[in-house]
Formats: C-alpha cells, structure tokens, sequence
C-alpha cells in the first residue's frame, strides 16, 4: 500500500502535458517584395499559378502564457515555403515549425467528422415540415457522402427534397484561411512582439508600357505601369511593396501550385425542373468580347469594344501621375518601391505608375528581312528604335513587359501595334517591332545568278504623306560589303528614306559565302 502514492505520481509525471493553442489571425504590419518569374525573359506575368515568388515579412503581437505553446500564424501566404520561414522575437526561440495545408470546406469539414456524429436537417416527405435527427458520417467527401441514421444507411441528397448537415464546430487542424504553426515556451506570460519572414510562390509582376507618338515631333511620351499578380487565396491590407528586377541566384524549387479545395459531389438524381437549362441559352451564344490587355485592367475592368480599350491606353499614358515607383538599386539587382502603403489583393492584380517619360527621342523605322520577300506584295514591320540614355529622354532601367503603341491616324491616336521586350540597362539599345504597316510595302524579283552571286530587285512604296526610314536586312552576304550596304544587326543591312506618296527600286548584287 505504501508504493500506490510512488506509483500514482509516477503516472502523473509520464503524462505528457498539452501545448496551449494561440491562434494570431493577422498581422499588424506586412512587406512584400516580388521577384520575377526567372524563366520568363519578357511579356506579361502569367494569370494562373504564376512562376514567380515573393519574400514576405510579418509583424505581429502575441500574448504568450508560461509553458510551451503551439502559436498558428493564420493568413500566411497560400504558396508558402515552410522550410524558409524565419520566426525571431520568441523568449526561446522557435522548437518546430508545421505548414498547416488542410483549408475549411464543405468536403474538409465532411473528411474531419468522418465517423463522428452531426445533425441532419431535411424536410420530412410525409408532412412537408423541417426536421432534425442525428446521423454518424460512414464515407466521404468524394463522389458521395455515406451516412448511419435510426432508419439505416443511406446516401446524402438523394432524398428528393432539401437537405443538409450541421456540425458542432470547426475540427482542432482545419482553419479558413492558411495556416503557418510553430511550438514555442516561455517562463512567464507575456506579450511580444515577433517578426515572421519567408518565401512564398504564386506571385509574379512585370512593367506594361504605353508609347505614343507625337503628332508634330519624332519624340514619344512612355508610360509604364508596375503590374502585380498574386494568385494565392490570401490577400496583404495596407502592405510596404516592393519589386525587384533581375535575376538573382535561385535554385530550382518550383512545386506545382496547391490544390484547390475538394468539391463535395454529392451523385444521386438532378433536383432541376425542365426550365433550369432552356434549350436556347444554350445554342447560338454569342462570343463574350475581348477581355482588356493584361497591363490595363485596374483602369477599366469591362472593356467592351476595340476603340474602348484604345481610349483607355491613351487615357492611361496622359493622365497626371499621383503615385510612381521609386527606383533603387540592390546590388546587381534593380528594386522598385511603390511610396506608398496599397492592398496586394488575393487572386488579383495590383498596378502601380512606374515610369513617365514624357519626351523621349525615337525613330520609326520600317524593317525586313528580304529572305520573307517575294514577287506579291509584304507589309513592312514597323520597329521602334531608341536609345537608353539621359539624352534621348530616358537613361533609367526598364524592367521586362509589353509595349502598346499609339500613332496618330485620321486626327486620333490609334494602335499601331505591341511588343515584348526584356530588361534594357541603361546606354542600351532598345528595338521593338510594333506592327506591320499597310501603307509601306516591299516586293522582291530575283534575276538570273551567276556563280556566287545574285541579282536582286527590291520594290519599296510608300503610301503615307510623309517620308520613312526603311531598313532591308541581307543576312547571307560576304564580309566584302555590296555597294550601299553595311555591317548592322542581323547581317547587312541596307538603310534609306522612301519618299511619301512614292516608290523606290533598289538592286543589289548578293555574293554568297563558299559552299552555299
């Protein structure tokens, strides 16, 4: 009898004492800084799971009691990398860290109460009235769900008339929203003040441009918009953003995106009438109308024609600049700082001014490659050509995006055509193919070759009232140039001026390399 105490506190001692659960639903301050998609070089960011990411960090308060506790981050970032969070300010640091994946849904709630009571409510087809009776989950979310009632086993929905289940309350492991968790101590209560930083993937941005041409001069006014794309399921109120520009060294961790939360399905007979799915809403849809260009859609959310969506880009380019990015650098790297605090919405797009330059020096020229010439008629591509520097109106970095660019045609600004482009440094050239032209055309008539040469005759029109500058490219010409061609981009090149309303006829003496 004098071992039962012993044997009692020794039990007692073995039981392993539960951590005390505090739930921090948000945090008091965020930062976000997104980094590109390194495997995209140019264009716009992806509007699925976009392949960039995002380094995000959190400030909260916590009120911790004595002992170990389990602390849940909620609203963490759906695409979050638990073996990169970092969580500083705890008395003793952080014991273990769990990504907490399972969301609340119809199917997660059903999969959590698998062989646990729950209430059903159903309208009883005897008397038409709403009753309740208790029932235990047999089998489900997926493709059914299987219960045990006093009557006995029977299939959810399949009754014929209204239904559904209550439950008594969230299962302990399933939250709204996503969940970051880590186990910590303290000696004492108390109150504190933690920082919470980590990758996250599902974000991506990229620069959307809009170039347009000035009527009385050759210069063009560029304005670019920051364009934000996060896909995750949870948003970032009043947060400090920041982007950065380049390439920095990553390595390869790229996961498919999360899945979305399992439909409950619930397969018995339709409860539809004939008039639910009219015949005629179903044949002879008419197209819904063109969705508005990536880079615009914080302006105008429903664009419904083609001269909407051009006023919208000019608007966009003209109006008065209330907010703009600042740039800084980051090492190699280029970081832009959007001033102020804005909503990185979830599953959405956030576009901030970037850039606004209203003069900047260019030049039209008209391009092509003679090897896509032939005796019928080719539009001529139309390139905008400038340089990055202070001098031509610009001499800043320009992030990778799309460009849309705007010419003056019949008394109104019209898109001529847009482009991609990658990052362009400072000093450096810039080349963006806009468009082809209708009024500036080429045809090539080849003429009977000698040994290693050829005669070639080029027919260039103009139909616009004014002058351009047109460029033909001879990419298989010897390092001994032609009469009236130089060394350019892509080979030789020929340049000159094809006067309005007028043609011009060239002939050139192409002389191959050995072997061709």
């Amino acid at each position: 009898m004098r071992r039962l105490p012993f044997l009692i506190g020794l039990i007692l001692f073995a039981t392993p004492v539960q951590a005390e659960v505090i739930t921090s639903p948000s945090a008091s301050d965020v930062s976000v800084t997104i980094y590109r998609d390194p495997n995209r070089e140019s264009g716009n960011a992806s509007m699925g799971w976009p392949g960039g990411y995002a380094f995000i960090t959190e400030t909260r308060t916590i009120t911790l009691p004595a002992g170990t506790s389990t602390i849940r981050f909620e609203g963490v970032a759906e695409g979050l990398l638990p073996e990169t969070a970092i969580v500083t300010g705890f008395p003793k640091g952080v014991r273990e860290k769990n990504r907490d994946a399972r969301l609340l849904s119809p199917a997660g709630l059903v999969d959590a109460f698998l062989k646990r009571s729950v209430t059903v409510r159903r309208t009883d087809r005897a008397t038409g009235k709403l009753k309740e009776q208790d029932a235990i989950i047999q089998a489900g979310p997926y493709g059914g769900v299987v219960l045990t009632t006093k009557e006995g086993v029977e299939a959810l929905g399949c009754s014929g008339l209204p239904e559904r289940m209550l439950f008594d309350g969230v299962p302990e492991g399933l939250s709204a929203k996503p969940t970051l968790s880590v186990l910590a101590e303290a000696t004492a209560p108390t109150t504190i003040t933690i920082q919470l930083s980590y990758l996250a993937e599902g974000f991506d941005w990229s620069a959307n441009y809009v170039a347009q041409k000035s009527s009385t001069t050759s210069e063009l006014a560029l304005f670019a918009w920051l364009t934000v794309n996060n896909a995750g399921s949870q948003g970032f109120p009043d947060a400090r953003l920041q982007v950065v520009a380049g390439q920095p060294n990553k390595e390869e961790n790229r996961r498919p995106p999360p899945p979305a939360p399992p439909s409950l399905v619930l397969n018995c007979w339709p409860m539809d009438v004939t008039s639910t799915h009219p015949s005629f809403a179903l044949y002879n849809l008419a197209p819904p109308p063109p969705p508005p260009p990536p880079g615009m859609m914080a302006m105008a959310p429903i664009v419904v024609t083609g001269m909407r969506r051009e006023a919208v880009m000019q608007d966009a380019a003209m109006a008065k600049v209330e907010m703009e990015a600042v740039q800084e650098d980051l090492g190699d790297l280029k970081l832009y700082r959007v001033p102020e605090r804005v909503t990185v919405a979830a599953k959405g797009q956030k576009q901030v001014a970037m850039i606004n330059q209203p003069n900047v020096k260019a030049d039209l020229i008209y391009r092509i490659d003679i090897n896509r010439l032939n005796e019928a008629p080719s539009e001529i591509p139309i390139m905008l050509r400038a340089k990055n520097s202070k001098e031509k109106g610009l001499g800043l970095p320009l992030p990778a995006g799309r460009v849309a660019f705007f010419e003056m045609a019949m008394g109104t600004q019209q898109l001529a055509g847009e482009d991609d482009f990658s990052d362009k440094a400072i000093d450096e050239d810039i080349d963006m193919t806009v468009g082809n032209s209708p009024d500036v055309r080429a045809t090539r008539t080849d003429m009977p070759a000698k040994a290693g040469q050829l005669n070639t005759k080029i027919k260039l029109s103009n139909a616009k009232p004014h002058p351009v500058t047109a460029e033909l490219v001879f990419p298989y010409v010897t390092s001994s140039a032609p009469k009236g061609l130089k060394r350019g981009r892509g080979g030789w090149v020929w340049k000159g001026e094809v006067p309005a309303n007028d043609s011009l006829d060239l002939t050139f003496a192409l002389r191959f390399p050995k072997g061709r």
